[in-house]
């Protein structure tokens, strides 16, 4: 199976860049999200359509020595290796595709233009890096981009499609896909000018050919004509796609106003059983057996933390395991409530116990933006709860992660989580 390019991209935008581009462009961070899963299958696609041209894989070869991931905010816009290569895969439509982007997402065109040019610069970093760690040449590389044509359409978010970001025929020249008029003759009817994409039976007047063309001539648009009508009512047909849940990566994977990606903050085990926790004023919970209102309960009726001094309790964390954020925000998800809710209630029935909010990200991405993600969502935690025994919230950011940035995201899934502690 060939390598899905724009998973491998996905790993460079993730939440904590999307934070960081929020803050600096003045956008919210689920408009920012919005855009990049729109801009992201738009600028694969480009260069997937584009992959011949030497200096589109010069381009890309050159990035991975170019530091361009190192800081794709802030190095993309002004990169002439980002310039040159949106020059040649989109042209004159650069202008049509961030006003698409830029209405669909709900940000301003100027905030548009820069996440184009930060895609752009993460898709070539990344794509440049991979081709040196695998050896690939240019064959190599031209051959994995032309692998990804088939799936770029079909991973554009609700409400964006090829037409609509102007792009109904990747090929580069709208010429081949032109109408081409030709006269024809009708037995009843005087000669009209026809569409050759039409169901009618016409008769072609071959005196139009001036003798020199081969059938290859006319049958050869029609061909082109046919298959595109064919991919735009395929589009246009195509039931809204249901995107699962899925961890924090960056994918950008697909986010949009019908479809909301969703960032774990906590490991879940492949089975869960469901069990009923009672609290000491005789209230029960419904829960996970396991789960942190299950182990919570029981800690607090124990001598362990009865007994416990202060810095007993700094080393004994517990982790959400049904606490989720809307991809790359700090936005809790409808089904986080269910565990807020339940966290409530076990405090209102142990009065004297306090906490803190702790937040947690993996090594992947900005350090420092890594840690002020951390923050906020710790900070939407502890609001969400809304308690005076809520006593702080500390977002840690990749500070105790201890899987490498280079491990698969689903190895780095357990450095990322949100948890809480007792404390004096």
């Amino acid at each position: 199976m060939s390598l899905n390019v724009i998973d491998l991209i996905k790993g460079q935008l993730g939440p904590a860049l999307v934070s960081q581009a929020a803050s600096q462009l003045g956008e919210s961070e689920s408009g920012i999200s919005k855009a990049i899963s729109g801009l992201l299958p738009a600028v694969v696609g480009g260069l997937a359509e584009n992959a011949d041209k030497p200096g589109v894989l010069d381009a890309i070869t050159g990035a991975a020595s170019s530091g361009l991931l190192g800081n794709l905010l802030g190095g993309s816009s002004n990169n002439s290796l980002v310039s040159t290569v949106l020059s040649a895969i989109f042209g004159d439509k650069i202008g049509g595709l961030v006003n698409a982007v830029a209405g669909y997402a709900g940000i301003s065109n100027s905030s548009s233009n820069s996440l184009l040019n930060m895609v752009t610069g993460a898709s070539l970093g990344s794509l440049g890096k991979y081709a040196a760690d695998n050896n690939l040449g240019a064959s190599g590389l031209s051959g994995l981009l032309n692998d990804q044509k088939g799936i770029v359409s079909s991973l554009l978010p609700a409400g964006l499609s090829l037409a609509s970001l102007g792009f109904g025929n990747w090929s580069g020249s709208d010429a081949s896909l032109e109408t081409e008029k030709v006269k024809v003759t009708s037995y009843d009817q005087p000669k009209v000018e026809v569409n050759r994409g039409g169901n009618t039976h016409v008769n072609v007047d071959r005196n139009d050919d001036n003798g020199g063309g081969s059938i290859w001539k006319w049958l050869l648009p029609l061909l082109l004509l046919a298959l595109a009508a064919w991919f735009l009512w395929k589009q246009c047909n195509k039931p809204a796609e249901t995107t699962t849940a899925v961890t924090d990566s960056t994918a950008v994977v697909t986010d949009s106003s019908a479809v909301v990606a969703v960032d774990s903050t906590a490991t879940t085990t492949a089975t869960k059983e469901s069990t009923t926790v009672t609290l000491p004023d005789g209230k029960t919970l419904n829960a996970y057996k396991g789960g942190i209102e299950d182990q919570v309960v029981a800690y607090l009726n124990s001598d362990e933390y009865k007994n416990a001094n202060e810095d007993a309790l700094k080393n004994k964390w517990f982790n959400f395991d049904n606490l989720n954020f809307e991809f790359g925000t700090t936005k809790l998800t409808a089904e986080s409530q269910v565990q807020l809710d339940n966290l409530k209630e076990i405090l209102a029935a142990y009065p004297d116990a306090k906490v803190k909010i702790g937040a947690y990200t993996d090594k992947k991405g900005d350090d420092a933006g890594n840690k002020a993600l951390s923050q906020k969502r710790a900070d939407a935690v502890k609001a969400a709860l809304g308690s005076a025994q809520v006593t702080g919230a500390e977002g840690y950011g990749e500070e105790f992660a201890t899987v490498a940035e280079t491990a698969s995201d689903k190895e780095r899934e357990a450095d990322r989580k949100t948890a809480i502690r007792f404390t004096k």
